[in-house]
């Protein structure tokens, strides 16, 4: 073998454990604000308990019972329902990207932070590859999903430069006796088998008014429907899905109340939900849900997640202490046979081969929150906190030189092991107040200062990357800040004006010759103008928005002479609408519309080997996505209601990765259309029938070109929306 070969080789091993983060990337809404008075949304995005009429922010709301009437099982079920909200996937729950308003995470970290009640889930580091493994609890025992659109920079710190995913969780009560337990069967066309799921929860006051404990599980099973024309495997997808959950109320006094949290959960697939198109033709191969993969690519990630809530009145101010600790392992295995296997004989194997490439990643999170939070007031609120949070992640890559019968090829295997351990502590203090000029006009101001400090290793060795383990460190502060002036038109009528910003932290790059040693945070900040109204006895809910996002410093993998590397590159800029009305004509009908037009690209070209030019659409965003839905409860007799729903959710088209890359492709524009009915009895039995994408669409979540080890273009990956999925279910309420 020259030394060219080996070089190229080695170039594109690199590229494997630094640029397929990057790749990936490349590669019913209760929207509607509060309508009448007894349907009034609360939320905690400001940290404090309001009104969402009231808060001038873009948030969206998704009940947990609206999840469960629709039959939601994930993010890209419920995802399309919320105006400017991108979900991507690699093929099954917990591998999938989000993206909010345009600003998808083009770098290997995300750009949407994700939380559970009180504290942030997941990684800010560089090499922990948060990007692409959203937190996607199985919805069940959650009281709601909150969705806070652009930079929470402010109040949520690191990672929320396009927005905030928050799960809240149902708390538990210390005065009635509740419970509930459900089983559900469901079949997806292409799928031989019956899906089939169960949950139950449980409320107890342990003490009156003092101390009340919750707990649930819930498991699913889902079939699968693709089918594998290498192997012969039939329906090779399928997964499952678990997860349990406690939590602890104790009201100590009147002044005092702790809560203690822990939550478990389990996602295990088989394969990822992937088919093929032929590159000649774009048809799809097999019976147009085929894949062709060698290889299994199993799946499995599990979360352990541990809370402690500590609030105290203090008359002038409310002090809380928020406390947790997570962990999460992640393993996927990828089947890299046509990246890496066709290089073998350059090695002087004799033939190709099979090549698993296995990552495993590992993260145990501590933070630590404590804030003052001031009573409601007609003058003026305030909070202030600080927040700290120590992270450990483990990330290591393997991939194996096997021949076709799995055997391991002397000499070559393994190919590449590459370990990239970090630590992340993260120190900040932060502060918000609220001054209102009279019962109409008040100004919301935010800062934010946040100092991180990073320390990496990079570990390698294989028949292919030099044996190596090279440390790095780095350190940064980083201010953030919000201004939102508010205008009460009337008692149903606001108009505000919002300016914020957020970042993504930087860190410790590469250790490889001619590689900047680090890398900084890239930066955004959002102008934003919009009102929330009530109309016609309050019977109509309007919520839109206009913004304008400036992307600054876009962390990218780029091109050091042959290496790849992290470097800041780039600027960008999203603008846009977002709407969502609801209406409700008459008692008991619900009609809903919602919608976001981005207009996402790039304001500056990337370096060369990124392939982006000035003006390029930024890749996975629609520019028009939107749904509309109704919902009608009315009592079939004095015991009996019966709730009749659906909705329409449509995607526009997107492209995989910058538009000047030959590389991307697009994704057209698809049309689901779902229905759902439940009858109750006593408030006590309750019936429930869904079918989602009634119409069978075939449109394209995700869509793909693959290229081989050699760089030749070979076929389309496609993670299709899920098949005609018919589902019944029962519950009971105690």
């Amino acid at each position: 073998m020259t030394s060219s070969s080996r070089g190229t080789m080695l170039a594109a091993t690199t590229a494997l454990w630094l640029v397929l983060p990057a790749t990936a990337a490349h590669a019913l809404d209760d929207t509607a604000p509060a309508a009448p008075d007894d349907n009034i949304i609360v939320v905690t995005a400001q940290k404090r308990t309001e009104n969402l009429q009231d808060v001038p922010i873009s948030i969206s709301v998704v009940g947990g019972e609206e999840l469960k009437q629709s039959g939601s099982a994930q993010l890209t079920d419920f995802g399309p329902y919320i105006a400017g909200l991108q979900v991507d996937s690699s093929g099954t729950p917990g591998q999938s990207t989000v993206s909010l308003r345009g600003i998808a995470p083009v770098g290997p970290s995300t750009t949407v932070a994700n939380y559970l009640d009180d504290a942030p889930v997941g990684s800010s580091a560089l090499y922990a590859r948060s990007a692409e493994f959203t937190l996607d609890l199985l919805p069940y025992d959650i009281e709601r999903v909150e969705v806070l659109r652009g930079p929470q920079g402010t109040l949520y710190g690191a990672s929320s430069i396009g927005g905030l995913l928050k799960y809240v969780t149902v708390s538990p009560s210390l005065s009635e006796f509740s419970g509930k337990a459900g089983a559900e069967l469901f079949g997806i066309r292409h799928g031989s088998d019956v899906g089939y799921a169960g949950q139950a929860m449980v409320n107890v006051p342990l003490v009156a008014d003092k101390l009340g404990i919750t707990a649930s599980y819930a498991y699913r099973h889902t079939p699968g429907y693709i089918d594998n024309v290498q192997t012969g495997a039939r329906d090779q997808n399928e997964y499952d899905q678990q997860g349990g959950r406690v939590s602890l109320l104790w009201q100590a006094s009147e002044n005092f109340t702790v809560r203690l949290s822990g939550l478990w959960q389990k996602i295990d697939t088989e394969n990822n939900s992937t088919i093929v198109q032929d590159l000649a033709t774009g048809e799809r191969i097999g019976d147009g849900m085929s894949n062709n993969n060698y290889l299994d690519e199993p799946f499995r990630k599990t979360l352990e997640y541990y809370a402690a809530t500590l609030d105290y009145d203090l008359g002038f101010a409310e002090l809380t202490s928020a406390t947790t600790y997570s962990r999460a392992k992640t393993r996927q295995v990828q089947d890299a046979s046509r990246l890496f296997g066709v290089l073998f004989p350059l090695f002087g194997a004799p033939d190709a081969g099979l090549a698993p490439f296995t990552l495993k990643l590992d993260l145990e999170k501590f933070t630590q929150e404590i804030r003052l939070t001031s009573p409601t007031s007609d003058r003026f609120e305030w909070l202030i906190g600080g927040f700290y949070t120590d992270e450990d992640s483990g990330n290591e890559q393997v991939v194996r030189s096997l021949t076709f019968d799995g055997t391991p090829i002397a000499g070559l295997d393994p190919l590449a092991v590459a370990e990239l351990p970090s630590t992340y502590q993260e120190f900040a203090v932060f502060g918000n107040a609220t001054y209102k000029f009279s019962e109409q006009f008040d100004i919301t101001g935010g800062l934010r200062w946040a100092r991180n400090e990073q320390k990496f290793r990079q570990i390698s060795s294989g028949a292919v990357l030099p044996t190596a383990n090279d440390p790095g460190t780095s350190s940064e502060e980083v201010v953030t800040y919000s201004v939102s002036p508010r205008f009460h038109v009337n008692e149903d009528t606001m108009i505000y004006a919002r300016v914020a910003s957020g970042y993504r932290p930087g860190g410790p790059n590469t250790t490889l010759p001619g590689v900047v040693p680090t890398v900084d945070s890239d930066s955004l900040v959002n102008y934003e103008l919009g009102i929330k109204s009530l109309l016609f006895d309050r019977t109509l809910s309007i919520d839109v928005a206009a913004f304008y996002m400036d992307w600054k410093d876009i962390q990218l993998t780029v091109d050091f002479n042959g290496v790849s590397g992290l470097a800041n590159a780039g600027t960008a800029r999203s603008q846009g609408i977002e709407a969502s009305i609801m209406w409700q004509p008459v008692s008991g009908l619900s009609l809903g519309a919602n919608g976001a037009y981005t207009d996402a690209q790039l304001t500056s070209d990337t370096p060369p080997s990124v392939g982006g030019l000035d003006g390029d659409r930024l890749p996975r965003i629609p520019r028009f996505a939107g749904s509309l839905t109704a919902d009608y409860v009315f009592d079939v007799s004095d015991n009996t209601t019966l709730r009749l729903g659906g909705g329409l959710r449509h995607t526009g088209s997107r492209i995989s990765t910058v538009e000047s890359n030959p590389d991307s492709v697009t994704a057209k524009a698809y049309t689901a259309l779902d229905l759902n009915a439940a009858l109750t009895i006593d408030e006590r039995w309750t019936m429930r029938t869904y079918v989602r994408n009634v119409t069978d669409t075939d449109g394209a979540i995700t869509r793909n070109i693959f290229n081989d080890g050699l760089g030749r273009p070979v076929q389309y990956t496609v993670v299709p929306v899920q098949p005609r999925t018919i589902g019944v279910a029962v519950e009971l309420a105690f």
